[in-house]
C-alpha cells in the first residue's frame, strides 16, 4: 500500500511521534575467545620486552675514567728471532775447502714450469654436503647418501628381463629356422648362393649407373610436361634401385620363393 506523503508545512507534523531506534546486531563473539585468553596467560612472562623492573644503579665512585677503555699493550721487549740458525750468516769458508766449480745446468726453469702448468689437468673438487645451517661441510662419499651399486645383492648378475628377452629371441630364431628348413624341403624356397647374390648386386648397380647417366643428360630447365615426367620417372627408378641395393648388401643370406 502506498504511503501518503505530506507536505513540509502540515498540521500533521505537530503530532508528536515516537522515536524509532535502530536495532543493532549482536556483537560477534569468537568461539575461541576463552582458548586465546588461556594461551595469552600461559605465554605471558614478566619483563619480556621492556626489561627488568629494577636495575642495579652503578656506584658514584666507579665513574668512567679517561683512556680507561683503550687496550693495554704488553711491555716492550728486545726483538729476537725464534730460530737464530735460519737467520744467521753462514760461516766463512776455510782455506782447505774446495768449492764445486763448473756445475751448470742448461735447463730453462721458466719454460719448464710454464709447460707443466699448462699440461697439468686441474683437480676435480670433491663432492661435499652441508649438514648445518651455518654451512659446515663433509665429504659426500662417506655420508651414505651416494648409492654404491657394487654392494647390492644382485650386483654383476644379468637382469631377469634380459634373460627373458634373450630366450624369446632364441625361440623366435629357432621357429624361423624350422620354417625355412620345412619350406626348402618342400621345394617352395631356395637360398641364393654367394655368386648369385654378387651377380644380382652388380646388375643392380649397373642399372643405377645407366639411369644416373640418363639423369645427368636431362635438360636443366623442365619447362614441358614430358621433360618433367621423364625426370620424375628416373628419380623414382633410381630410388627404388638404391633401396634394393641397400637391402641385398645388408643381408648376407637371402631366400627366394619358387613359383
Amino acid at each position: 500500500m502506498r504511503s501518503t506523503i505530506y507536505p513540509q508545512e502540515s498540521i500533521y507534523n505537530l503530532i508528536p511521534r515516537e522515536e524509532e531506534k535502530a536495532m543493532k546486531a549482536p556483537r560477534y563473539m569468537s568461539k575461541f575467545r576463552e582458548q586465546v585468553k588461556l594461551e595469552k596467560e600461559v605465554n605471558q612472562a614478566p619483563s619480556k620486552t621492556m626489561g627488568p623492573a629494577k636495575v642495579d644503579v652503578p656506584s658514584p665512585q666507579k665513574y668512567l675514567l679517561k683512556r680507561s677503555k683503550e687496550p693495554k699493550l704488553p711491555e716492550k721487549k728486545p726483538f729476537k728471532y725464534e730460530d737464530e740458525e735460519l737467520h744467521s750468516k753462514p760461516p766463512i769458508p776455510a782455506r782447505t775447502d774446495k768449492p764445486l766449480m763448473g756445475l751448470h745446468s742448461n735447463k730453462d726453469f721458466i719454460k719448464t714450469n710454464a709447460v707443466e702448468n699448462i699440461m697439468t689437468v686441474p683437480k676435480k673438487p670433491q663432492p661435499v654436503y652441508a649438514y648445518t645451517k651455518k654451512g659446515d661441510k663433509q665429504l659426500l662419499e662417506n655420508s651414505g647418501l651416494v648409492p654404491k651399486y657394487i654392494k647390492k645383492k644382485d650386483f654383476g648378475q644379468t637382469p631377469e628381463y634380459l634373460l627373458q628377452r634373450r630366450e624369446e629371441v632364441k625361440k623366435a630364431q629357432e621357429e624361423y629356422d624350422d620354417y625355412v628348413k620345412e619350406r626348402m624341403r618342400e621345394g617352395a624356397m631356395k637360398q641364393l648362393s654367394g655368386e648369385e647374390r654378387h651377380n644380382i648386386l652388380q646388375a643392380l648397380k649397373k642399372n643405377w649407373d645407366e639411369l644416373h647417366h640418363q639423369y645427368q643428360g636431362l635438360s636443366v630447365v623442365t619447362d614441358t610436361a614430358p621433360k618433367k615426367y621423364r625426370k620424375e620417372r628416373l628419380e623414382q627408378e633410381m630410388k627404388q634401385l638404391e633401396k634394393d641395393i641397400e637391402l641385398i648388401e645388408r643381408h648376407k643370406t637371402i631366400y627366394i620363393a619358387n613359383n
